[in-house]
This record gives structure tokens, sequence and C-alpha cells, in this order.
């Protein structure tokens, strides 16, 4: 069976181990675009040792963004400015990676250590979140999204599309597409938030069309021989869990069908009034569910038992690779960390570049 450090391939991209960073909003873009933060937060990660880093959720359209810093790919500035963070991020062995997303019905928030809450129209920096259907999320983003016309549809279909194309342009090699965490495709595929009475709303089959449809047009523009992933939420522990667990398979079925190469299995995050079950590993026997009955290879995250527990998820088959966000945060060279713990020889070697190995190597 594999293990954490085995290389890991997909389509034309091999990963130089199974350990990837997850996405993590950085809140530190001015009008969508990169700057020197990013440069050393994503060149700090790749150097770092993992094997695959993807890039932060990216709006891609101004009322797509979770707050007025997020990161953005709609126009060409920002596309010029992710570059050289791409070939810093393959010129240190991680493959660069970017996820794509639109925030619905959370968008127009405070930035998290700001308030984490709507901010209210008419002040700065605030727009009118869109959403399938007006309903609010609740809690501290109480704020009621416009109902979405098929125009609007249709439009951030069209802008998803010309952010791929950026993204495919400027040298990723991993897509992305946020399907997941309350925003907005989950707004269309849950029950809880679709209240529709047309043909993107009802059954499953009718909630799934857009994000169907929005994968099927990144497939047309995005490289046959790169990965076309979805971070997907197939669980939202708010009722009926084994009915949407069940629904997200075959809709996982279909985007397979339509393109799809790998689902990072993840949680809802769609109602305030979920209970999550907290606990190491905690999606590691869900991720194996999804990935046996729908034949993609996967991957899952949300607090990963250490290495010990990345690597028993990997070898015991539930998971191909392992994606963490919050380890990265404490500790850019969390393989370093792991190969140690894992007794991999030449640990120094396997996970960090030369100037670093020499050394950790030399006085162990």
């Amino acid at each position: 069976m594999p293990t954490l450090f085995d290389n890991f391939t997909l389509k034309g991209i091999t990963l130089r181990n199974r350990i990837a960073v997850s996405p993590m909003c950085q809140y530190m873009s001015q009008d969508g675009v990169a700057n020197d933060w990013h440069q050393v937060h994503y060149t700090s990660l790749a150097r770092g040792g993992a094997g695959l880093v993807i890039v932060e959720a990216t709006a891609v359209s101004p009322e797509g963004r979770i707050t007025w810093a997020d990161a953005g790919l709609w126009n060409d500035k920002q596309a010029s400015a992710l570059a050289p963070i791409v070939q810093a991020m393959k010129h240190w062995g991680a493959v660069p990676g970017i996820q794509l997303a639109h925030a619905g019905r959370k968008a127009s928030a405070n930035r998290p250590w700001e308030g984490d809450d709507h901010i209210p129209a008419g002040q700065p920096n605030s727009w009118m979140p869109l959403a399938p259907s007006p309903v609010a999320f609740g809690a501290n983003l109480p704020r009621v999204p416009q109902e979405m016309t098929l125009t609007d549809i249709a439009r951030v279909q069209a802008d998803t599309v010309r952010a791929v194309e950026r993204a495919r342009d400027v040298g990723f090699e991993w897509l992305q597409l946020h399907f997941a965490h309350g925003y907005l495709a989950q707004n269309f595929w849950s029950p809880y938030s679709n209240l529709r009475q047309d043909h993107y709303g009802g059954s499953a089959e009718n909630r799934g069309r857009y994000l169907l449809e929005t994968l099927t047009a990144a497939r047309n523009v995005w490289p046959e021989n790169l990965p076309l992933t979805v971070r997907f939420s197939v669980v939202e522990f708010a009722g009926n869990d084994e009915s949407i667990i069940a629904d997200s398979i075959a809709l996982l079925k279909r985007m397979k069908q339509a393109g799809l190469d790998s689902v990072d299995v993840s949680i809802g995050f769609n109602t305030p009034s979920a209970q999550i079950p907290w606990g190491p590993n905690i999606l590691g026997d869900i991720a194996a569910r999804v990935l046996d009955e729908t034949g993609l290879p996967g991957t899952t995250s949300w607090y990963i038992d250490g290495p010990a527990g990345a690597n028993d998820l990997i070898s015991s088959g539930k998971i191909d690779f392992a994606t963490l966000g919050r380890p990265f945060l404490a500790n850019p060279h969390w393989p370093y960390q792991a190969a140690k713990e894992l007794l991999v020889s030449d640990a120094a070697q396997e996970t960090l570049p030369a100037p670093y190995a020499h050394w950790l190597a030399r006085y162990r």
C-alpha cells in the first residue's frame, strides 16, 4: 500500500509526495491583487516540502469575494501578480494549484479578525450578495441575498470560465473548483439554501445543475492533461445526512462523466444549526465511501490526526493523498516533521531545500 511519502500521479501531473496544502484564505489582497505577503507565504509552503500547494479561494468576480481583501482572478492585473508566485512554487518542487470560488450568500463580510460578519448595506466595502434563493445564512451573516436570475447564473459561469483560462495561462497545474462550505455552488446544491422552483431547484438533479454546468464549462477550457478537481461538501451534519451523502455521490458520478478527475471530500458549513462531531480524522470514513462508490481518486482534510493519521488514511486506502491547512501555518516544514515521525530515511533530504537539509541532516 502507498505511504505519505510515495509519489502520486494524476493525469499528467506527479506530486513528489502525498502531502497537499489546503487552500487557506489570507484576506490580504487589495482589489483582488496578490502582493508580497502572498509571494512569501506560498513560496515558504512550496519550499517546505509539500507535493501540492493550492492557492486560497480566489474569486471569479468582485461580488464573489468573501471579504473586500480576498484574492481575485477576474482581470489580467490579478493574473500577472500570480505569475511569479506560480513560478516560485514550481521552482521549489511543489505543484501549483488554485481554488476558484464565488462566495454566494456569505459574501460582503468583514475579515475574520475584524468581525467575520456581514458589512451592512451602504457602508464601505459592502455589496449585495448573490445566491440561488433569497435565504440568509443567519447567525453572524444575516443579510438576505439577491436571488439570481438566469442571466446572473450565466454571467457567473462565464466569469468562472475566464478565471480558469487565466489560471491556465499563468501556469497553474491543478485546478480546484470550490463547491463547498456554504458558498455559491453549495448554495445551489443544498436544500437548506436552494428554494428555487425552476430547473435549478427542487430535485437533486436540478440542484446539481449549476455545479455540473460549471464543471463542464471549466473542463472545456482547462487542459486535458491537467487535473480538474472539486472541493465538495458531501455532508452537512444538520439532519438527513445519509440522503445528502447518497445524492452527493450520485452527482459526483455525473461530474466524473463530465471530466472530473478528483474530489476533496468536505463538510457543508451551509447552516449555523449544523452539529459537526469534531474529532480526529472526522471525514476519513465518509471520504473512503465517496471515493469507493464514485471510483474517483481524492483526499480530505479537517483534523487529520498528525503524520501517523495522514499516513494511516493513505495506507489503508481511504484516501489517495492528505490535505492539511493549519498544521502548515504552524510549521511550513510540516513534511520534515512528518518524515521524522514516520522514520523516513534521509528525512531532511526528502523534504527540505539543500541549505536546510545539509545542516539538519548533519547535526541530528
